[in-house]
């Protein structure tokens, strides 16, 4: 896996698992439709898979 992913919040992280609300922070999100675009590595993944209902995932 290589290239980069682009990820965008799109719900808010209100309510949800303490855990979760860390992983939405750990991969550098802030607010509702704030995106960044990362580098597509296994462990970015992982993150993503854990919080994939509060996200929009692309290619980037």
């Amino acid at each position: 896996m290589s290239g980069s992913v682009k990820v965008t919040l799109v719900k808010s992280i209100i309510g949800t698992k303490e855990t979760h609300r860390a992983t939405v922070r750990g991969l550098g999100l802030r607010r509702i439709n704030h995106s960044r675009v990362l580098v597509d590595t296994p462990e970015v993944r992982g993150m993503i898979n854990k919080v994939s209902y509060l996200l929009k995932v692309e290619a980037a």
